[in-house]
């Protein structure tokens, strides 16, 4: 029996390996992790992240031919396949600070593997990483093999949280780096005939390692870029009257730019987008690249312009005031069906209001009350480390309550931010809401979901990005 290792417990290592062992019976997949409390979660009813379909896969595995264990080094020594799904954070401090990968993790974990091997193994980079990376991995292996054979691969995660599961049975692409050498293309093929147990030839790509690390790097680039395109025009409409769904429906009918990633939003988040544009613009700048580097460095600049032209928009429409309103927030994750927070910009949005003293009521059927607290006093990058790691200091705010629903988060609030697309917020009674809100009720729409027209009938002012003003914020200008 072929068995699997994998060092990290986390979004991508949990449910990549949960479908492996669903979609090959006769693997071993063992996920392995140094913190107990995640391991112990992975082994009970409560997983610890949120993904639509991964806890049936999970409940019909475990135990069968998927393990979780805190038993990092025994499964190391015992696998064929490691893979490595370790936190690669953005470095805080020293030589590329804020922009920079910090590989300490995938480092250690390197080492480890090497200290532990009696056997040769093919060790699969799953992090998002820096180009190159395999080949500074490959020489720490090499330099403490003691004999021992290993073959580095990127196999980079291309999933879509929300969607994660679908994505891993259905995939766009599968894409294998290794080196092009006979024991590269061995190893290469090795990890295919993995994947090719569900995922169709065609879509299992194979390029040299550089290639394969590269690629993701410019994939979520990509992404991030359509998102900020379109957030750059939501603005120029409101200034002119025009309405971005329209206009982003028109751009999207052409074939070749097709309609995906053209929804105007208060911003993008998730662990990947801004981590990997930081660092894609660090390889940028290390390489003798600044006009690359500043171009990608733009994409990220209109996200966060976005974020605070929201926030002013709110302060200014309610008299150029928060302070000591209450504020309700609707959605705290970065995107529907999924609990990660990890750069949702309703962290960003949060921060702006409560900097100007309003008090936040905080709605979000996913996230909890510990995460929410937790992600407003944290520094930037500091989520990206192992929990045990992150700091543990810090204090719940008074200004933030974090309430069970939307109704109870609404009463008696100045104003409503719709922060995350979640399907419940299209079907809330907004007629109850209005009647429960300080007079004039404010709605301030981040993700265009709700009906703009019904609710101005209803009473509401109305505010939802790149859509005509209301008349009312028309005298009120955000100055951004």
């Amino acid at each position: 029996m072929v068995k699997i290792c994998c060092i990290g417990a986390g979004y991508v290592g949990g449910p990549t390996m949960a479908v492996i062992a669903l979609k090959c019976p006769s693997i071993e997949v063992v996920v392995v992790d140094i913190s107990k409390l995640r391991i112990a979660a992975w082994n009970s009813d409560q997983l610890p992240i949120y993904e639509p379909g991964l806890d049936g896969i999970v409940r019909q595995c475990r135990g069968k031919n998927l393990f979780f264990s805190t038993d990092v080094e025994k499964h190391v020594y015992e696998a064929d396949i490691v893979f490595v799904s370790v936190n690669t954070p953005t470095k805080t401090r020293g030589l590329g600070a804020g922009k920079a990968a910090d590989l300490t993790y995938w480092e250690s974990a390197a080492r480890m593997i090497a200290d532990v091997s009696k056997s040769d193994k093919i060790v699969v980079e799953k992090s998002t990483v820096p180009v190159k990376t395999a080949e500074a991995i490959e020489k720490i292996l090499t330099h403490n093999a003691k004999g021992i054979k290993f073959q580095i691969l990127s196999n980079p995660e291309f999933l879509a949280e929300g969607t994660a599961i679908q994505d891993l049975f259905n995939p766009d692409r599968v894409l294998i780096g290794g080196r092009e050498t006979p024991e590269g293309e061995k190893a290469i093929q090795t990890l295919k005939n993995v994947y090719s147990q569900w995922v169709p030839e065609g879509k299992i790509l194979t390029t040299n390692l550089w290639s394969a690390e590269l690629s993701k790097l410019a994939a979520n680039a990509f992404l991030a870029q359509r998102i900020s395109s379109v957030n750059a025009m939501s603005a120029l409409c409101e200034a002119t009257g025009a309405n971005v769904n329209q206009v982003s429906y028109a751009v999207g009918t052409d074939t070749r730019i097709g309609p995906k990633f053209l929804n105007a939003s208060v911003g993008f988040g998730g662990s990947c987008f801004q981590k990997d544009i930081l660092n894609l613009v660090y390889i940028c700048e290390c390489n003798g690249l600044p006009e690359v580097a500043e171009y990608w460095k733009q994409v990220i600049k209109i996200n966060d312009y976005q974020k605070n032209r929201f926030v002013n928009r709110v302060v200014a429409s309610m008299f150029n005031t928060v302070a000591n309103k209450k504020i309700a927030i609707l959605g705290f994750a970065f995107k529907k069906d999924t609990g990660d927070t990890r750069e949702t910009p309703a962290i960003d949005v949060c921060k702006g209001l409560l900097g100007d003293k309003a008090r936040l009521s905080i709605y979000d059927p996913q996230v909890t009350e510990d995460q929410i607290q937790r992600d407003l006093w944290m520094n930037k990058f500091d989520w990206d480390h192992p929990i045990h790691l992150q700091p543990t200091s810090g204090s719940s705010d008074k200004k933030v309550s974090v309430v069970l629903d939307a109704y109870e988060a609404t009463k008696d609030a100045d104003g409503v931010c719709v922060l995350t697309e979640w399907n419940e917020f299209n079907s809330l009674d907004y007629q109850k809401i209005y009647d429960n809100m300080r007079k004039p009720a404010f709605v301030f729409d981040g993700r265009n979901i709700v009906d703009c027209d019904k609710l101005r009938e209803i009473g509401f002012i109305v505010y939802a990005i790149g859509k005509p003003l209301d008349p009312w914020l028309k005298d009120m200008p955000a100055v951004a």
